[in-house]
């Protein structure tokens, strides 16, 4: 078993250490819940008060073209698709992962008005089997969720299906689904595909337009580290832009915006994709947090996240012996995300108890206990301490205490 010593050896041979410095992590605290809200980049906050006092401030409604907030949406997308292997013409930044799941699910359907069925994955992220729903209910013409295990989902794919839903990364366990496999099953099939990067983008690298993906969704706030509720993003394939059709026909998503035009009249370029005004604080601060990732090598970041991923499971190994908590992630980091669950009948007294301890992670229903790693701020270090005061916590029971117990709303 490695030693703390051992495991400050590992920070020092980090081609990422350097990274940490630009993030603004309390003294003292390990934080493994960035797969749900990124760290603060230590250069947002500068941004923030340049766009308050100055731009805002002092520039007022100019600001709008001086200081290019009309273009933040474009600017902000483009960095994204560099992250997740997408054209800069193909990636827009706006609204949240929900609203453009919306979009693009509308979209999709429309290009193949012939076929009826969604298929998805049954333990896929609620909030898209519920937008997924709400798009079924509305168009009204006869179509279907088909809803089935992670195992089944090529043997759910026939003539009869127009789409593919899933999300990369499983959202509890942090199962990883082969995206090349399965996008190259649908579309042989004649369906087209729809992934759901929340718990990819920034973590990995990803090859949008070399696996030929036809639409994907993302957030902001988690490993693109946005802050809490930024902006989401957007990709369609190049080739089918010009065949898209939005379902959301707001102003920014018009051709000729200042033009007041009384009927609508679509962009011919992604931002036919966005309806509303930008969120400009927002998406500022998204756009200064995509800085970090300037210079980064996501398969330094992929290598360093597996094997943040390997070291907590060897050194929880024990514990789940001991103490009754069951591995739920893929033990084989090539078939896991960014983040390592256990599931524990006392899975959310027990991160609470861990939490005040200065290990943040967080819980899902029904009893799983997520572990998230971010590989640009954590340490190998980190993981070490969090696995020491994991088993403290375990051994002297402080989660039985019922403080622990008491839910609360955000969990």
């Amino acid at each position: 078993m490695l030693d703390r010593q051992a495991f400050e050896a590992l920070d020092r041979a980090d081609p990422l250490g350097g990274k940490r410095s630009e993030f603004l992590v309390p003294e003292g605290l390990v934080y493994l819940d960035g797969n749900s809200l990124g760290a603060l980049p230590a250069r947002v906050p500068a941004r923030l008060e340049r766009v308050v006092r100055e731009e805002w401030g002092r520039g007022l409604i100019g600001s709008w073209n001086a200081s290019g907030w009309i273009d933040l949406p474009r600017c902000v997308g483009a960095k994204i698709a560099r992250l997740v292997g997408a054209g800069a013409d193909e990636v827009i930044a706006c609204d949240s992962t929900s609203v453009n799941l919306f979009k693009v699910l509308a979209a999709a359907l429309g290009l193949l008005p012939e076929r009826r069925v969604i298929v998805s994955d049954g333990d896929n992220f609620p909030t898209d089997l519920y937008v997924a729903e709400g798009v079924r209910d509305l168009l009204g013409r006869g179509h279907e969720m088909r809803l089935v295990d992670a195992g089944d989902i090529e043997g759910a794919i026939d003539e009869g299906t127009a789409l593919l839903l899933l999300t990369g990364v499983d959202y509890r366990t942090g199962a990883l689904h082969d995206m090349e496999r399965l996008t190259r099953a649908a579309h042989d099939k004649g369906a087209l595909v729809v992934w759901d990067l929340a718990h990819s983008a920034g973590a990995m690298p990803l090859d949008l337009d070399g696996l030929e993906v036809d639409f994907a969704v993302g957030c902001g706030y988690k490993y693109l580290n946005g802050g809490p509720g930024a902006p989401a993003f957007v990709f369609v394939a190049r080739r089918h832009l010009a065949r898209v059709t939005p379902a959301l026909t707001g102003w920014m998503g018009h051709r000729a915006p200042f033009a007041f035009d009384a009927r609508y009249a679509p962009s011919d370029d992604i931002r036919k994709l966005t309806a509303g005004t930008p969120p400009v604080l927002a998406m500022a601060a998204l756009d200064e947090a995509l800085e970090v990732f300037a210079d980064v090598d996501l398969r330094q970041v992929r290598e360093k996240s597996a094997r943040l991923g390997d070291l907590f499971i060897s050194l929880a190994d024990p514990l789940c012996k001991e103490h009754g908590l069951r591995l739920v992630s893929p033990r084989d980091s090539a078939k896991r995300g960014s983040q390592v669950a256990f599931a524990h009948p006392e899975g959310y007294a027990i991160v609470q108890a861990l939490i005040e301890s200065g290990v943040v992670g967080d819980f899902r229903a029904p009893d799983v206990m997520r572990f998230g790693f971010a590989p640009l701020y954590l340490r190998y270090v980190d993981i070490f301490d969090a696995a020491e005061r994991l088993a403290a916590v375990l051994r002297e029971e402080r989660w039985r205490d019922p403080r622990f117990r008491a839910r609360a709303a955000v969990t």
